[in-house]
């Protein structure tokens, strides 16, 4: 059948010669099963009879299959005929001319499969559009996904023995043992790394505190680092290629303006309340000024601060940024401004559910780091925050590969004066870290390594994490 008016990629020639060889030669059909399905030939005959030599072998098992046999099954299931006559079937071996080329054979099949494919999509899209009653949104998220299945098609992906995986996994660890580079993207903080090993590829991260705790501020520090100071280095040797990596951040409850008014103010140690309000001190102006101008040659971040964003606008901007400005990680913040776009009647931890699994799905699907900001519950305001605190749906917790939780012990009191919000027994901070205040960080859960907590200050002045210990 005709689609779009023409006749649609094929090559017949392939098919048969495909077919030809998988009834002379057992180990290329367990090729080519590895490549092809039986939907992937054009000629539905060739594909009915690609699926009999599967069903032959499964109800026949140590039985050796050749043109003969298969005409026979094909007789008993009342299949001949579709698959075109007996004397079709035979003509198959006279096109398996060489079974060295089968494979090469099975992917121009196969290739052809995916422009029809392709072409079946842009049908559909076209009736889409013209399709008023259809909702928007739900239709591009629904073609996107089957636009991304067709560009990841390479047939079923064959297994590998774990003596492939134990050697690859070997090599590996020799290499950051020769080199002493980490797994994973390093935050910049020692204590951190030390736990954690870096952000590991295709992982699903969480960063939760309180509101007002500091996990935009924490995220926000763990993106500059990786920005600006964490160095890509060379696989083989480990020497540094260039300062800084490529960080994509989506900003759902704060402006860009805003985030760069803190990476600015982090990043010159200039008063981030001057810099907010536009009054630099003329001592501090220069320092300003030039830590822009090296932020702005580094150009190695990408901020989205659309508020409230659709899921599926969020994954779309997501696979952009990796394609074309190749992003390392990502943050967001935070899971719960995303829109899922689900009708009004679904409860809340549905909704919340399906955005953290469809996250973490992009994280495996982009393999790089993603990193969303959540809310703890208020059982966590007086107490240690637990896994069980994370706010609006169990599913956080559990597709989650790790999660870091912020917590908030005590509050020094400030330059200033008393924070109104501190407890009774306030201890006066030592001179040095009058505006810094002590976060507990705790390694909630991690899903390849070990759990536990440690310091780090947050400077109010400049809104940005230290290492405590180091620091102080």
């Amino acid at each position: 059948m005709a689609i779009l008016d023409q006749v649609p990629p094929q090559n017949i020639d392939a098919e048969m010669a495909v077919l030809g060889a998988c009834v002379q030669d057992k180990q290329i059909f367990e090729d080519v099963c590895s490549i092809l399905s039986p939907d992937d030939f054009y000629r539905k005959g060739h594909g009915v009879f690609f699926k009999s030599i599967m069903d032959f072998k499964q109800d026949n098992p140590g039985h050796e299959i050749d043109l003969i046999t298969m005409d026979a099954f094909l007789k008993e299931k009342g299949l001949l005929e579709v698959c075109g006559g007996s004397a079709y079937v035979a003509s198959f071996g006279s096109y398996a001319h060489s079974l060295a080329n089968t494979r090469f054979y099975a992917k121009l099949v196969k290739d052809c499969s995916i422009r029809r494919q392709l072409l079946v999509l842009a049908s559909l899209i076209k009736d889409s559009a013209y399709d008023d009653t259809a909702v928007l949104t739900n239709t591009l998220d629904e073609f996107e996904r089957k636009f991304s299945d067709i560009s990841n098609i390479s047939g079923i992906q064959s297994y590998v023995p774990a003596s492939q995986l134990i050697m690859a996994s070997v090599s590996s660890l020799d290499q950051r043992r020769k080199t002493g580079m980490i797994d994973g993207i390093p935050s910049g903080y020692t204590e951190l790394d030390r736990i954690i090993g870096g952000f590991k590829n295709s992982e699903f991260i969480i960063i939760a505190a309180r509101p007002s705790v500091g996990k935009t501020a924490f995220a926000l520090s763990v993106a500059e680092n990786i920005a600006i100071r964490v160095p890509s280095r060379d696989l083989e040797t480990g020497k540094v290629i260039k300062k800084g990596r490529n960080v994509g951040f989506f900003s759902l409850e704060m402006s860009g303006a805003s985030l760069a008014d803190r990476m600015l103010s982090a990043e010159s140690n200039v008063d981030f309340t001057y810099i907010r309000n536009g009054r630099i001190p003329e001592s501090d102006a220069d320092k300003v000024f030039k830590t822009a101008e090296r932020l702005y040659e580094m150009n190695t971040m990408w901020i989205q601060d659309t508020p409230n964003m659709k899921l599926y606008d969020l994954r779309t901007q997501a696979r952009k940024m990796v394609r074309e400005n190749n992003v390392e990680i990502i943050f967001i913040d935070y899971i719960g401004l995303i829109d899922a776009d689900m009708k009004g009647d679904v409860p809340r931890f549905e909704q919340v559910g399906m955005v953290s699994r469809s996250l973490k799905q992009l994280a495996r699907e982009l393999k790089i780091p993603v990193v969303v900001l959540c809310q703890v519950g208020r059982e966590g305001e007086k107490q240690e925050p637990t896994l069980a605190n994370l706010r609006d749906s169990g599913s956080i917790e559990q597709d989650a590969d790790l999660v870091i939780i912020l917590h908030k012990e005590r509050r020094y009191e400030s330059v200033s004066g008393r924070d109104d919000d501190a407890p009774d027994q306030v201890q006066a901070a030592p001179p040095e870290r009058q505006d810094v205040q002590k976060i507990k960080i705790i390694i909630a859960k991690q899903r390849n390594g070990e759990v536990g907590y440690f310091n780090m200050g947050l400077r109010s002045r400049t809104v940005h994490f230290e290492n405590w210990e180091e620091e102080y």
